[in-house]
């Protein structure tokens, strides 16, 4: 398990607020009202771990839009929500003006957008910041129970899960959510060394980069 300390906690949870704010801007503009988003805690758990947590918290099936990247840092970024959410996320992008026949024949196409704005915002201003660059699946979208999302089957059991709980507000509705970044052990502990680089920047007083976005 990778600890973090309360310092790079505040620093991760800053720069993830920092990309779903960038998020928030270009969803603003998609559905032409204002979009807020915000992550108010940052966790490392296992897969397991984040598996139950969403068990927990979720009675009903889960969406997910996956992205894998690769850089500095590698791994999976997943966009959750309920299930029961994911039409309105839907609706919120594509209009009240269609019916819900419509709604339901291009959610998936929605749905994957929303992913791909958000965890982009967060993925490539996290790295911007963090002076690397990654490389960026296109998003596919995943439905399942959080066995299924977390795929704790799969081929790297080892995985951790940088877990984050998101408020999102869209429309005047109220839709919560998780960002869930599923990294190595070894892409951990290189995205700990940038945190460090990017908090000796800020203490003395370089340039933080994120103007390159």
């Amino acid at each position: 398990m990778v600890d973090l300390s309360d310092l790079e906690r505040d620093a991760l949870t800053e720069l993830v607020n920092m990309g779903v704010g960038r998020a928030a801007t270009h969803l603003s503009r998609m559905v032409a009202d204002q979009v807020l988003l915000s992550v108010p805690s940052v966790e490392i758990v296992s897969r397991n771990a984040a598996a139950g947590l969403l068990a927990a918290r979720e009675k009903t099936g889960l969406v997910a839009v996956e992205q894998r990247f690769e850089g500095s840092f590698s791994g999976r970024a997943l966009l959750i929500f309920p299930e029961t959410n994911s039409l309105e996320l839907a609706r919120a992008v594509l209009g009240s003006e269609l019916s819900l026949e419509e709604i339901v024949d291009l959610e998936q196409d929605a749905l994957a957008e929303i992913g791909n704005i958000i965890l982009n915002g967060c993925l490539v201003v996290m790295a911007n910041t963090l002076k690397d660059n990654l490389d960026i699946s296109l998003p596919s979208v995943l439905r399942g129970d959080s066995d299924r999302i977390f795929q704790n089957n799969g081929p790297n059991p080892d995985e951790l899960v940088m877990f984050l709980y998101i408020d999102f507000l869209i429309r005047s509705r109220s839709i919560r959510g998780y960002i869930a970044l599923l990294m190595g052990l070894s892409s951990l502990e290189s995205l700990k060394e940038l945190i460090h680089g990017f908090i000796d920047r800020i203490a003395s007083g370089a340039p933080d980069g994120t103007d390159r976005v």
